[in-house]
């Protein structure tokens, strides 16, 4: 899965990553010295079709700004679901995006929003305005269950926690890995809807009416809420990453989000 501009394979040289903070340093006058958020690869400076530049709404750090496709990714997500007030909504898996869900879904008026994780996430959740449960704990007959966890056993167990027609929101992103579900029990006596939610494209409910752009201008605009630095737990210099860019990539990293800062 690729976007603009990403070129290369792994293991590295590659050139990759697809969220970018900058400033203009050249281009139309009404754009010169702007700070634009654009989906390209992680580089020091770059020429960018001018298409693909969202300016920062007022109010929104540079350094908060990064999370912006992945709040288009959660705000897609919540839209997917069809979840409303007074929903009773847990997300499985209390990774970057998960939190960006349950911080929207925490917004709806008499949601209880729970965050459910292997690793200690609970004051990030509370953060978002959201609970936090070990997986041994999880609430159970959930009208709506996000899974973001990436793993088999998370999505076994958003079908566990899902209560009768419920449904199952699918975030993750599996790459080749091949899963395996049970699909009868109460997946089947309980009537779930497992559905994919993908950012590629707007989700069906707003498709008619929303353009990729005006659903990133809005991702961005939802971002203006201090909260959400609560999130990014560290910031590397750029000269910096040699050294560290091993123990940010582990897969027992902690942390939530790493920023780079190109001087």
């Amino acid at each position: 899965m690729r976007v603009s501009g990403q070129e290369g394979v792994f293991p590295f040289p590659v050139k990759y990553g697809y969220a970018v903070v900058g400033e203009v340093e050249d281009g139309p006058d009404d754009l010169l010295g702007q700070k634009v958020f654009v989906l390209h690869p992680h580089e020091e400076r770059f020429v960018a079709d001018i298409q693909r530049l969202m300016p920062l709404p007022e109010g929104l750090p540079p350094r908060r700004a990064v999370l912006g496709a992945n709040m288009e990714t959660a705000l897609n997500a919540l839209w997917d679901s069809g979840a409303g007030p007074a929903d009773r909504i847990v997300v499985v898996g209390g990774g970057l995006v998960g939190l960006l869900v349950a911080a929207l879904a925490a917004r709806l008026p008499g949601a209880e929003v729970t965050v459910v994780d292997v690793a200690d996430r609970a004051r990030a959740a509370h953060a978002m305005g959201a609970e936090f449960h070990w997986v041994n704990d999880a609430p159970d007959e959930a009208d709506v269950v996000f899974h973001c966890s990436a793993s088999e056993a998370g999505l076994c167990q958003a079908i566990d926690i899902a209560g009768t027609e419920g449904t199952i929101v699918e975030m993750s992103w599996y790459g080749d890995r091949q899963v395996s579900l049970p699909l009868g029990g109460p997946f089947h006596a309980r009537r779930l809807r497992l559905i994919s939610s993908q950012v590629g494209m707007v989700a069906p409910s707003r498709r008619p009416r929303w353009t990729n752009a005006r659903r990133l201008s809005a991702a961005l605009r939802l971002l203006i809420d201090d909260r959400f630095d609560a999130l990014i737990s560290q910031e590397i210099a750029f000269s910096d990453l040699p050294p560290s860019l091993g123990s940010v990539l582990a897969r027992e990293a902690e942390g939530i989000a790493t920023v780079v800062r190109y001087d």
